[in-house]
């Protein structure tokens, strides 16, 4: 489950990486809907990549795959 975590938030900081290059790019003649349209592609798969992850881990932890640790008490 540790893996499958992390290759989440490599995804998720992969597309925002990705639409930060769309946003940056110096835009050429009539490339602005284009970089647009890339930009808010990349947006999109990192909202779909937080929704996955975050719906994996409820379901490992539904199923037992995972604990909470919590916070350790101290006095």
């Amino acid at each position: 489950m540790k893996w499958i975590a992390i290759v989440g938030f490599v995804a998720i900081i992969g597309s925002l990486a990705a639409a930060l290059f769309f946003m940056m790019r110096r835009p050429s003649e009539g490339d602005h809907q284009a970089r647009s349209r890339h930009m808010a592609r990349a947006l999109t798969f990192r909202i779909g990549f937080s929704v996955l992850l975050f719906v994996l881990v409820l379901v490992a932890y539904l199923m037992g795959w995972v604990q909470p640790t919590g916070l350790p008490v101290s006095r």
